[in-house]
């Protein structure tokens, strides 16, 4: 839902089917399911890797998800998990700079719509509102830690409850206004079963993408006050979140698909034909461009201070990482600015904009950085940590399932991470071909 695009795969439409006893099953809403479990489970556990070894009194305290890691499970496996890490929240930024620039072309182009009565040709492109979205960002990656920046954090939980409740309403008066239940239990005609298994891959892999909130649960919970326990207002608040974010996936993505059938693209918000309250549409896009305004920064911050505090500890008598002035922003305290700080942070921003303008494609972008990092970062790490602090034995029933479960899961991902580079190949190359002469 908080996503846009014109390609025609989103959650729902891919994964339908029929059991043969003729019962009706529609398994994208279990899929969502699925994956919402998994991730509240690896929530659980996560929470209680932030103190060590008790999860409660410590005292080793872990404030990042690499530092948990290379507690429980040493060096080697704290640099891998460092590196995925890194991949994730570096490609959620670049998914939210296409988003967003999904979003605010599409107030301009409906604003157009209703006062000229035309699309006029000179409405800017997703590049231009790329590079706006990329210069706000430049500004805001300037807050020195998520500490600073508990504000942005609410506006943007505000602005997704906000335009997901928009999305749904709309759908559902859509669905009303048609009279009947566009869609089909079969899902999006494919031209063969090749393609309709690439389209499932990449469906699950869109779907894994919506649930990253692994990767940044452990900087999350450093942020809390005790008492009560962390671990236990952390699993309190993963409870409600993973909740209510699956509740509107499942809402915005099945009237959606029962509004617009095949027609569905990646952001319904972009498909209403005839919309009397197209200022309804006009807020509910400005919501995704300030929610993903601040969830930008939430998942930017801790890869900000990780680079930081390595290039600190590698070079500490460098005036450029020494050097500093103090900045003060509207609505902000006064803070002190670094030279470092500036200069990386700029250039960071500055990448993932250039990488959304060269892969603009949504759904495909989606489904590889799901695909890449949900197994890793969601799965195994935590159960081998879990078996780690609980001392699982090996071939005790416990462990038979998790690493059974582990398993599995690691397969379906491979599965959804082939099917969404294949589509990421597959639209990079017909853009080259329709822009040939």
């Amino acid at each position: 839902m908080a996503g846009g695009g014109d390609q025609e795969s989103p959650l729902l439409q891919v994964l339908d089917c029929s059991s043969d006893s003729g019962i009706k099953i529609r398994t994208g809403p279990l899929a969502i399911l699925f994956f919402a479990s998994i991730t509240l489970l690896s929530s659980f556990l996560l929470c209680n890797c932030y103190l060590t070894p008790d999860p409660e009194h410590g005292p080793t305290r872990n404030r990042s998800y690499v530092e948990a890691v290379r507690t429980s499970l040493g060096s080697k496996n704290a640099w891998v998990c460092g590196f995925l890490v890194q991949v994730s929240l570096y490609g959620i930024g670049v998914a939210y700079t296409i988003t967003s620039a999904i979003s605010i072309s599409s107030i301009q182009k409906s604003y157009c719509d209703h006062k000229q009565g035309q699309e006029p040709a000179d409405v800017h492109g997703d590049i231009f509102y790329m590079l706006s979205f990329g210069a706000l960002q430049v500004i805001l990656s300037q807050i020195p830690d998520l500490h600073n920046m508990q504000w942005l954090s609410v506006v943007a939980a505000v602005m997704s409850f906000t335009y997901s409740f928009i999305g749904f309403a709309l759908g559902f008066a859509q669905v009303m206004a048609n009279g009947y239940v566009k869609g089909s239990i079969a899902g999006v005609t494919a031209t063969s079963t090749v393609d309709k298994v690439w389209s499932i891959s990449q469906a699950l892999g869109d779907i894994a993408f919506g649930y990253p909130y692994s990767a940044i649960l452990i900087e999350i919970q450093d942020t809390l006050q005790s008492p009560p326990p962390q671990n236990q207002s952390m699993k309190k608040a993963s409870t409600i979140a993973v909740s209510i974010t699956t509740f509107f996936y499942l809402l915005c993505g099945g009237f959606g698909y029962a509004a617009f059938g095949e027609d569905t693209p990646g952001n319904i918000l972009t498909r209403f034909e005839v919309c009397k309250l197209y200022w309804l549409l006009h807020i509910a896009n400005a919501c995704i461009v300030l929610h993903l305004a601040g969830s930008y920064q939430v998942v930017s911050q801790p890869v900000f201070a990780s680079i930081e505090r390595w290039i600190a500890e590698k070079y500490p008598r460098s005036r450029l990482v020494n050097s500093s002035f103090t900045l003060k922003l509207p609505l902000m305290r006064a803070f002190e600015l670094n030279i470092l700080r500036l200069f990386f942070r700029t250039i960071y921003v500055l990448t993932t904009t250039a990488i959304a303008m060269i892969f603009p494609y949504f759904n495909q972008v989606l489904g590889v950085l799901g695909g890449l990092n949900f197994w890793p970062l969601t799965i195994y790490f935590p159960v081998e940590m879990y078996f780690k602090q609980r001392k699982i034995e090996a071939w005790t029933i416990k462990w038979i399932l998790l690493r059974a479960f582990s398993i599995i899961c690691f397969f379906a991902t491979v599965f959804t991470l082939l099917g969404s580079v294949e589509g990421l190949i597959s639209a990079k190359l017909s853009q080259a071909t329709a822009s040939l002469p």
